[in-house]
């Protein structure tokens, strides 16, 4: 390569930042930021360092530009800081495939890669426990971590298991993931004539007396609605979006969002492109469709399979998902639950794509720009970016307060 062309090259690569900044829509975002960070309610970058490197994972440099990676990913501390992080639940996901012991086990295995990537970067990363934590924490500009159980399978039906998940730092559970567990129905299934049992009732009951949030995402509306009408502290939604603009079974349902606001809840509008455009849910589908096809026409060659399936594509062109998607559904969420009950969970690093601007965790400034292009204030945009979250996290702390002289429940599953 001349030099010329090097020159041009790194010109281009210089001028762009500020190119960006000079946008006054995203300068005003990055001071909504700096005075509330974001706190995002999911990202799966544990199980992507997990799945990329194994134990390998404590010798990659992860202030290293994780984009060069031979598996490319979201998330790496450079990107957290640009894309103003203050605060982060951590997913420590496992398949709702493994169940009993093993689920426990690999639920362990994802708690150490949390503490660990903390403890081996003390400079960008600590761990919080409260709302109290995240503020303090924000203000050095590290990023506060905090953890989220991905599915109520992960707990193996045992309550001291929650409360030690709990002392390690998990400050959420997801009820279920894609399939029901014994106490709970997920969205992915058939729903069953009780969405939660008396021992789901216990967990609920529990998470709430030790202050853990519980978390809807995932669950069936069912599910949703027997929740918020036996918990004593508010709920979230960790990466949903909403159902009312793209009908998919991981958002939530319109008359289910007055009920997130007549609980003090908060609802935190995803990323997954599938979840929030509607012409990329039924391309999913179709592709899916057409790979099971594929699949049984031309069993066990693999060539002819992926020249086909390479064929689809050429004819069929992924409809494109951007920034504006998520802003719409945001949106959507604020005129139905209010503005003190909207967040963002991007699932980032759990997702084969990203919406377009919406890339990795440096671009939470470009999604709070859109949404004060779109006229919403700095005030509600800093409720959006975490605000409402610490509320959330604060009421929650506060009813365990009020339980401390209470006794776990004695039910069985």
């Amino acid at each position: 390569m001349n030099r010329a062309l090097i020159a041009a090259l790194l010109a281009t690569c210089i001028a762009a930042p500020a190119l960006a900044l000079d946008d006054p829509w995203l300068k005003r975002a990055e001071a909504v930021l700096k005075r509330q960070p974001v706190i995002d309610g999911h990202n799966d970058w544990p199980g992507a360092l997990r799945g990329s490197f194994g134990e390998a994972w404590w010798q990659q440099d992860l202030k290293a530009d994780s984009r060069t990676f031979k598996r490319p990913l979201m998330t790496d501390i450079p990107r957290l800081h640009q894309g103003r992080v203050g605060g982060q639940f951590w997913s420590v996901y496992v398949s709702a495939n493994v169940t009993g012991p093993a689920a426990v086990k690999q639920t362990l295995e994802q708690i150490d890669i949390v503490r660990g990537f903390v403890a081996r970067y003390p400079d960008d990363f600590a761990l919080a426990s409260t709302a109290a934590d995240i503020r303090r924490i924000q203000k050095t500009g590290k990023v506060a971590s905090l953890m989220g159980v991905e599915g109520g399978s992960q707990i193996d039906n045992s309550l001291p298991v929650l409360r030690m998940y709990h002392a390690l730092g998990v400050r959420y559970m997801t009820l279920t993931h894609t399939k029901h567990n014994d106490w709970a129905d997920s969205a992915n299934e058939s729903p069953r004539p009780n969405p939660l049992s008396d021992y789901g009732k216990a967990v609920v009951r529990e998470m709430n007396r030790i202050g853990m949030l519980v978390d809807l995402s995932h669950v069936s509306p069912g599910t949703m609605k027997a929740v918020l009408g036996v918990t004593r502290a508010p709920v979230i939604f960790s990466h949903s979006s909403a159902r009312g603009l793209a009908d998919h079974v991981r958002n939530v349902p319109d008359d289910v969002l007055p009920l997130v606001k007549a609980n003090g809840g908060v609802v935190m509008a995803t990323y997954v492109p599938g979840f929030i455009n509607s012409a990329r849910q039924a391309w999913e589908a179709a592709r899916a469709g057409e790979r099971q096809r594929l699949l049984a026409l031309y069993i066990g060659d693999l060539p002819r399979q992926g020249a086909a399936m390479a064929e689809w594509d050429a004819r069929n062109p992924r409809p494109e998902v951007g920034i504006k998607d998520v802003a719409d559904h945001i949106q959507h969420l604020v005129a139905l639950a209010g503005i003190d009950h909207v967040g963002i969970g991007g699932d980032l690093d759990g997702i084969d794509s990203t919406p377009t601007g919406l890339e990795g965790v440096e671009t939470y400034p470009a999604l709070i720009a859109e949404l004060l292009r779109r006229g919403m204030s700095e005030a509600d945009c800093e409720k959006i970016a975490g605000g409402n979250l610490l509320r959330v996290l604060a009421a929650a702390e506060t009813v365990a307060a009020g339980m401390a002289g209470e006794t776990p429940p004695d039910v069985k599953p």
